[in-house]
C-alpha cells in the first residue's frame, strides 16, 4: 500500500488518489517539532516504585521507536534536505518565564501535559542528534501549535514556503496541532510517518488516519525521498 491509499479514514474511503505534492526546493521546508531532551530522559527503572515501573514500561515502546527509528531517520532526512538546499526549521515547546506563567492554558492544566520548561534550561533544549546548523531557524512556542504559538507563519510566508514537511513528537498532540494550523493557513503539508511518534503506536496510527487527506498527506521517509528524486 502506498501513501496515496494508506491511512484512509471513513471520510476518504473511495476518494481519488491525490496528486504528487510540489516539492520545489525553493518553496519547501522541513519542520522538526519538539524533539527535546525532556521527552527522552529516563530514570533508572530500579529506583522507581511498582506503579512508576508500570508507567515506565508503558513508555518503553515510545523510547524504542524514538531511538531506533525516529531519530536516525530524521537525521537522515535533515541531511537530504540540507543537501537539496531546502529550509530546515525547528520548533520546541518552552516558556519564556521561570515559573511558566506565559504558557497557554492547555500547558498549565494538571496532568502529563503540565511541563515546566524554561527556555534556557537543559530539559527544553533540542536533543543532540537533531541540532540546527548554520542559520537554521528555531522557534520557541508556548502552545501545542508551532504556528499559533510563534511567528512561524510570518517566517514561512517571508521565505516563500508553500509546502511544509513535518516530523517530530507527539503525533497526536503538537504535530497534529501544527499540521491543522498549517492547513488552515493554506500551506500544503506532508507528515513523515516514520519520523513521528506518539505515546503509543495505537495513538500514532489513529491520529495519522484522522489528519491524512484533509489536513496533510502521510507518507514514509522512503516515499518522500523517492518523490524528491523524481521531482
Amino acid at each position: 500500500m502506498s501513501w496515496k491509499t494508506g491511512y484512509r479514514s471513513i471520510y476518504y474511503d473511495g476518494a481519488p488518489e491525490p496528486a504528487d505534492p510540489d516539492l520545489t526546493p525553493a518553496t519547501t521546508a522541513l519542520l522538526v517539532i519538539d524533539v527535546q531532551n525532556t521527552y527522552l530522559v529516563r530514570p533508572e527503572r530500579a529506583t522507581l516504585s511498582l506503579d512508576e515501573q508500570r508507567r515506565y514500561d508503558a513508555w518503553t515502546p515510545f523510547h524504542d521507536r524514538m531511538h531506533n527509528r525516529v531519530l536516525p531517520r530524521t537525521q537522515h532526512l535533515l541531511q537530504v534536505f540540507r543537501q537539496a538546499g531546502i529550509e530546515c526549521i525547528f520548533a520546541r515547546i518552552a516558556c519564556h518565564t521561570k515559573d511558566g506563567r506565559d504558557r497557554s492554558l492547555s500547558q498549565k492544566l494538571p496532568g502529563w501535559n503540565n511541563l515546566l520548561l524554561p527556555k534556557d534550561e537543559q530539559p527544553s533544549q533540542l536533543v543532540p542528534e537533531l541540532q540546527p546548523i548554520s542559520d537554521e531557524i528555531v522557534v520557541t512556542k508556548t502552545t501545542d501549535s508551532a504556528l499559533t504559538g510563534t511567528n512561524l507563519r510570518l517566517i514561512l510566508t517571508n521565505l516563500g514556503i508553500k509546502t511544509v514537511v513535518c516530523c517530530g513528537i507527539f503525533t497526536d498532540q503538537c504535530v497534529s496541532s501544527t499540521v491543522r494550523s498549517l492547513a488552515d493557513e493554506s500551506f500544503s503539508v506532508i507528515v513523515v510517518e516514520d519520523c513521528c511518534a506518539a505515546g503509543s503506536d495505537a495513538l500514532h496510527h489513529k491520529e495519522l488516519e484522522v489528519i491524512n487527506m484533509i489536513y496533510c498527506h502521510v507518507m514514509t521517509s522512503a516515499e518522500l525521498e523517492a518523490l524528491m528524486r523524481s521531482a
